[in-house]
Order: structure tokens, then sequence, then C-alpha cells
């Protein structure tokens, strides 16, 4: 098996007192519990911790661990074969320790919460959660349900992860990070305090059409060479559904169109605009017939498209 040095773990010397082990394991408890703890491995070191208390608070069990000798942590070893009966195989488990003792290390009394008279009540804890929405969520103002895990004190004394839903509305215009706090649905207080809140941050989902500035929107609208040449009457997606827009004739790629308060709600409730970017779409494969009409058009066009680039080098056609 792999030897795990106990009084590493806590970081107390190997004649350290009981006292003093009690106290480093209040104070580890406390930074690696999975439900305080930002740390990833903050799991996986609480139960690590749990378990060298479990041994080095009783004295039967230390005096046991403290004759397997030392070893480097992680090393390879095998003990007696009453350790491995006796005390062997165990692994660290929230019930490893008393409740008192892990109550203590968050502040509180008993694993009820029974003690009075030490300290105020401190508030529950409270919890950022990601949400993402669409465009069209915040475009209508819409009513979502998330589902969370969140930790409350069971009837055992200890945190336990319930899962709950909630519903959360929207507010139309809303931006990407926005946070919407509610009042009292965080972590369960610890010494019967207030509970924490829950804090709602939007994340606005990426759209395949409309990109996203402030509360206007921006669209590539595709047109045909004849449309940008000869002006058209074409149907442009809206996020309250398609408006017909009138391209005018002799439109250059590039160029920005706007369709007033198409775009999202504003904080002032005045909407944003939609701008529509021209994008010239050429086919990549015309047909013999539409060959032949440009190179008809090639033939009788008396343009220069390049009139104003060869201007500024100095070449004459």
């Amino acid at each position: 098996m792999k030897f795990k040095d106990y009084y590493e773990v806590l970081g107390v010397a190997r004649d350290a007192p009981a006292a003093d082990i009690k106290k480093a394991y209040r104070k580890l408890a406390h930074k690696y519990h999975p439900d305080v703890s930002s740390d990833p491995e903050g799991e996986a070191k609480f139960k690590d911790v749990a378990e060298a208390y479990a041994t080095l608070k009783d004295d039967e069990k230390r005096a046991a661990y403290d004759q397997l000798g030392r070893h480097r942590p992680g090393e390879d070893f095998e003990p007696s074969r009453g350790w491995q009966q006796n005390f062997g195989g165990g692994g660290g488990r929230f019930e490893d320790v008393d409740l008192s003792d892990l109550f203590a290390a968050f502040g509180g009394g008993s694993a009820r919460g029974a003690s009075r008279g030490r300290r105020p009540a401190q508030p529950g804890q409270d919890f950022d959660v990601s949400a993402p929405v669409t465009l069209e969520q915040v475009y209508a103002g819409s009513e979502i349900e998330i589902n969370l895990g969140i930790p409350e004190i069971g009837d055992d004394g200890l945190p336990h992860r319930v899962s709950k839903s909630f519903q959360i509305k929207i507010p139309k215009g809303a931006q990407d990070g926005q946070r919407l706090r509610l009042a009292g649905k965080g972590g369960a207080s610890r010494s019967g305090g207030a509970n924490g809140d829950l804090y709602i941050v939007l994340s606005v989902q990426p759209h395949p059409l409309y990109r996203v500035s402030g509360s206007d929107l921006y669209l590539d609208l595709p047109l045909a060479p004849w449309e940008a040449v000869l002006g058209a009457s074409v149907e442009v997606p809206t996020l309250a559904g398609a408006v017909e827009m009138n391209i005018p004739a002799g439109t250059a790629a590039g160029r920005k169109l706007r369709l007033a308060k198409r775009g999202l709600p504003g904080a002032d409730g005045k909407p944003g605009d939609l701008y529509a970017i021209v994008q010239i779409d050429v086919p990549a494969s015309p047909s013999a017939r539409e060959r032949a009409l440009y190179e008809e058009l090639k033939a009788a066009s008396s343009s220069d498209v390049r009139a104003r680039l060869n201007a500024v080098r100095g070449v004459t056609s």
C-alpha cells in the first residue's frame, strides 16, 4: 500500500499534543471542505485530512501508526497484518470525525448548532452560477428554469448537496455577464444565520446570424450581383420576424443598411437598431448561360472598377 504521512498532512510535528492536532484539523477542515473550498482538489485533500485526524486523535490508533515507522509520502510499503486488520483500508470519510469537531471548524457549536453565546450567527455562503441564455430569450424577456445542487445541513448535521430548481425571469435586453440576485437562495448558515444569496450570471450565447453591440444587432446580408446593381426588395430576418428591406440600386459590398428599432431592448427602454452589412454573393459555379451573360456584360460595360486604385498608383489605362 502507499504510505501517507498523517503528521505531514495535518502540518504538525510527530510529537504534537492532541490539542495541536485538533487545532490543525479544524483549520484544514474549514479550508478544504468541498462545500466551501474553491480548490479543485479540495474534496480529496479534505478526505486525507479526515483520515489523518481519525487516526491521530485516537491514542491506540496513533500508537499503532507510529509503529509503522517513517517512509516517504506515496512510498510503497507493507504494514503489519494487525494494522491492516484493525486500522487500514478505511480511507478518509466525512463520518471519520466527530461532528462537534467539524462544526467547530466552521465557527459553530454542536452538530445541531445548539451552542449559544459564543459568536454571532454567520450568514450562509453566496453562490454565483452561470446561466446560458439565447438572444431570443433576451429579446422577449423569457423565463428559464435552472437546476442546481445547493449545500444544506442534513439531519446528520453535515453539509449535503440538495437538488433545487429555480424559475428565472430574464429581463428584456439583458446584457452578457449581468447578475440577477435571488435573495436567500444561496447556502444555508451553519450557525443559525440567514441563508446566503444566489446570483445568476447571464451568459448570452453566440447567435448564428446576429452579432451584438450594446443594444444594436449586426447581420451579414448576402445580395446577388444584379440585386446590388439594379436594386431590390429583400426579406431580412429580425428577432421579431422577417421584414422587407429596400436595397438601393448601385449598393456596394460592405454598405451598412439600417433597420431602425429592430435591435434589442435597451436599458432605458429604447430599442436598438439592426444593421445589415451587404455581402455580394458571386456564383461559385455559374451555368453556361450565366457565363455567357457575364461575358456580354463584360463587353458592354464601360466602368473601370479599379480607376481610383490605379490613380493612386499613377497608372494610366
